[in-house]
């Protein structure tokens, strides 16, 4: 019989070394936490790639990480098992700016701390930071004019490329390098990639005038601020 209890005592109820507040803190806590963080990072994203699943997520993940380290506290057993759980989730949506990765390690780490229940900390770090990005934001820091664009001419097969703009560039570029020659439409076309930067008194509009002067008016494509593209 007192082997039995023994065995009993083995499959008792862990949760009582947390109490009903302390869980109903950690969790309420990292969703508050997470909800400004992702009201930053709705207020300050640029371009056209908002996703409001990927907001939900930053939400979710700020509580499921301070569930995750209150499950773990001290013990390196858990910590481990835990990461062997983990690694085998595979995310197929790939991460269309690098500023998303930065919030969602900024999600993760105040989930951590608030699981960890450092609340000071945590909400602390998630006001502090918050301004940071916000103030980046506003003040625009570290914008670069980037005057490099991207051309795309197709000409037909039989006309020397290298030739036949050479005028043309001269006159509305300061530089201009070939990327890459290719055949298009069956070979009937050939379609080249520049890398030009234009001449400050030329304008985009005139440049593709010009340029489908001389290729028999076939497609010209020359692509603004590539940099900033997020599609």
């Amino acid at each position: 019989m007192d082997e039995f209890l023994k065995e009993l005592e083995r499959f008792k109820d862990m949760t009582g070394a947390f109490t009903v507040l302390d869980i109903a803190l950690v969790l309420t806590l990292g969703f508050v936490l997470s909800m400004i963080i992702a009201w930053v990072y709705r207020f300050t994203h640029r371009g056209v790639s908002y996703s409001q699943s990927y907001v939900h997520t930053l939400v979710i993940m700020g509580s499921v990480v301070a569930l995750i380290m209150m499950i773990i506290g001290s013990n390196i057993a858990r910590a481990f098992a835990l990461v062997g759980a983990l690694s085998i989730i595979r995310f197929r949506n790939a991460v269309k700016e690098t500023r998303d990765v930065g919030f969602i390690f900024l999600v993760m780490a105040i989930g951590m701390a608030v699981g960890t229940r450092f609340y000071i900390l945590a909400t602390f770090a998630t006001i502090v930071l918050s301004v940071f990005v916000i103030i980046l934001y506003k003040f625009n820091l570290f914008a670069k004019e980037v005057r490099e664009r991207i051309l795309r001419i197709q000409l037909p097969v039989d006309r020397d490329h290298e030739k036949v703009f050479e005028d043309l560039f001269r006159d509305l570029l300061d530089e201009h390098n070939i990327i890459s020659v290719e055949t298009v439409r069956a070979g009937v076309l050939q379609e080249v990639v520049y890398s030009v930067v234009l001449k400050k008194s030329a304008s985009p509009k005139k440049l593709l005038e010009a340029i489908r002067s001389v290729n028999d008016n076939h497609k010209v494509t020359i692509i603004l601020g590539q940099q900033e593209i997020d599609i």
